[in-house]
């Protein structure tokens, strides 16, 4: 959703600003773009000073390490994404799944225009950065968190309204959020982002069937209990 590094407006090395706000900004901005186009441990603190055009004491000023910019590019950026780009439309939407097919369907129509797939920059930095540090890791969870959480509540606010009365709301949104994450990164891998419209075509009719058919699931739990895993 974030573009490559792109030439901006730099400040000479050196030079003062009396613009705080506005260096953490463009710093936040570049970090952004390079974690998503090249990810986080290929992108250089001297690559992203150079980018911002700001010297090592201002970057540090505001991110003292390099984990404590992932961690603000983490909560403020990634976060706000999710919010604009989910969680947003699905609790405005009609029913949680005109939400969701909303959402399918603007991604991949983005996709289809820009003409390339860099992912979802959660999923882009859940897969490089979880089994890295346990600050990382809860940063990232709690965003898939309150994303879940948002499907989650749309779907109770159905059943209030009377419909939805099978579906399971935290079962569903985590079906819905695997979904979407799993199809970000078929799409990335093939460069194909009509496979977004193909797992939501999967989600859709998955999702009644399910809605339709608890016996069968019943009798298939008992069929499965007892099974070992690998």
């Amino acid at each position: 959703m974030s573009a490559e590094i792109t030439a901006r407006s730099k400040i000479r090395p050196g030079k003062r600003t009396n613009d705080p706000e506005g260096l953490r900004k463009r710093v936040l901005d570049v970090a952004e773009a390079s974690f998503q186009a090249r990810g986080y441990n290929a992108s250089s603190l001297g690559d992203l000073m150079a980018a911002a055009g700001v010297t090592g004491g201002a970057l540090h000023h505001h991110f003292p390490t390099k984990k404590a910019l992932a961690l603000a590019v983490i909560e403020g950026r990634v976060a706000a994404a999710v919010e604009a780009t989910w969680i947003a439309p699905v609790l405005a939407a009609g029913s949680a799944r005109e939400g969701i097919r909303s959402v399918f369907e603007a991604v991949a129509t983005e996709l289809e225009q820009q003409g390339f797939v860099r992912g979802c920059p959660l999923n882009n930095l859940a897969h490089e950065l979880s089994l890295v540090d346990p600050d990382f890791r809860a940063a990232l969870a709690g965003i898939f968190s309150a994303w879940r959480e948002a499907i989650a509540d749309k779907i109770r606010a159905d059943q209030q309204a009377g419909r939805e009365q099978d579906t399971d709301p935290q079962r569903f949104a985590a079906l819905a959020v695997a979904t979407y994450s799993g199809a970000m990164s078929m799409a990335k891998t093939t460069q194909d982002s009509g496979v977004l419209r193909d797992c939501l075509n999967a989600l859709e009719h998955g999702a009644a069937s399910a809605s339709s058919s608890k016996g069968g699931a019943k009798r298939r739990r008992r069929v499965l209990i007892g099974q070992r895993s690998f």
